[in-house]
């Protein structure tokens, strides 16, 4: 006797059947997918946390760069093309080369790890009332006192340069980092705008007359309007030290690592990812066992948008009995997971856990 059939095929079948839509003229295969797959994409995963959508992830972080985009304007070679769309939510354990770090959701808890402090100075030469344009360089590129390998960068996206004008004005002009085209990844230049100028889309071209080295620390800045005579003209940056990652904070869909990496190091977490959309025919879902919850749910939105609420009454009681039996799976995987408690720093053999207690680092400082 053949295995059930549990494609996309047989998913259309049985919505058809329970909505009582047999032909292409009631319901067409085009809407009857539309309905399909935006519960498997969208309700599922809210509906559902189970124990095989939580996944490893791992991406390579980038030189000099702290914070990272998720978006789907990234270069599909990205390896954070669309995260914040392929993905519900992020959780630790996290390790960074290989070492276990600290994950934060919390911008309080990581800045008041890792502050951001500006370190405001004058870049050497006063205004003249006439003169838009300076260059010089930031002192960055240097070596902590009693290391001499540890270098210093200025963080990406917290460079200013700021100024008085002829009328009493203030002038200042902000960075953002310039990006490889290629990569979606951060360069070590970064293009100065003027603050509430700056492009909704990062910049891909590095802007001969108003640019900074975050590396070197070299920069040209091109003020819209002269500073005024013997006005001073300050830097403010926030230097770090280059070093390997210890924490990652996920906020607003952006991650941020900080000690500012000093060279590539794989990061890696664990993830829930939203199920695969079901595109061709004879496709089926990531597990065969939910095709009856998807045809359930995806009949539940077409009396919906019917607004035949009794139908909706009607497939309920199967519809929440298909759910259960799609997460007895995970019950019983999580029934082998130890609950946190106080005594969760201890190991079995009754040792106590040092890396538990300490935050779970136990790599180099």
């Amino acid at each position: 006797m053949p295995a059930p059939i549990t494609t996309l095929t047989a998913i259309r079948q049985k919505v058809r059947r329970i909505t009582r839509s047999p032909s292409l003229a009631s319901l067409s295969d085009d809407d009857l997918d539309q309905y399909i797959n935006t519960f498997v994409v969208y309700d599922f995963p809210e509906q559902l946390r189970t124990f095989n959508l939580r996944k490893a992830f791992t991406f390579v972080c980038n030189p000099f760069q702290s914070e990272y985009r998720t978006d789907d304007q990234l270069p599909v070679v990205n390896q954070l093309f669309d995260f914040q769309n392929r993905y519900v939510s992020v959780h630790p354990p996290l390790y960074i080369a290989g070492y276990q770090g600290q994950l934060s959701q919390s911008r309080e808890q990581f800045f008041g790890l890792y502050p951001i402090f500006n370190s405001i100075q004058t870049i050497g030469v006063m205004g003249d009332g006439a003169t838009m344009t300076f260059t010089g360089t930031i002192n960055s590129s240097q070596t902590i006192p009693g290391n001499l390998t540890q270098l210093i960068a200025l963080l990406q996206g917290q460079v200013m340069f700021d100024s008085i004008g002829t009328n009493g004005e203030g002038l200042a002009m902000v960075d953002a980092p310039v990006i490889d085209a290629g990569t979606g990844f951060n360069t070590n230049n970064g293009n100065l705008y003027i603050p509430g100028n700056l492009p909704a889309i990062p910049p891909t071209v590095v802007l001969p007359n108003n640019t900074i080295n975050y590396v070197t620390g070299v920069f040209t800045v091109t003020f819209p309007t002269a500073p005024a005579d013997q006005a001073p003209i300050n830097s403010q940056t926030s230097p770090q030290a280059l070093s390997i990652p210890r924490s990652m904070l996920y906020h607003n869909n952006t991650i941020t690592i900080r000690p500012v990496p000093d060279q590539p190091y794989r990061i890696n977490f664990e993830v829930y990812a939203n199920p695969t959309a079901l595109l061709d025919a004879d496709e089926s879902p990531s597990l065969n066992e939910w095709w009856q919850y998807i045809a359930y749910g995806a009949s539940k939105k077409i009396f919906e948008d019917r607004m035949d609420s009794e139908s909706v009454q009607q497939i309920m009681p199967e519809f929440e009995q298909q759910r259960l039996l799609c997460n007895r799976r995970t019950i019983v995987q999580n029934a082998n997971t130890r609950a946190a408690t106080i005594y969760s720093q201890y190991d079995q053999d009754g040792s106590f856990n040092q890396q538990s207690w300490w935050g779970g680092w136990n790599g180099p400082f």
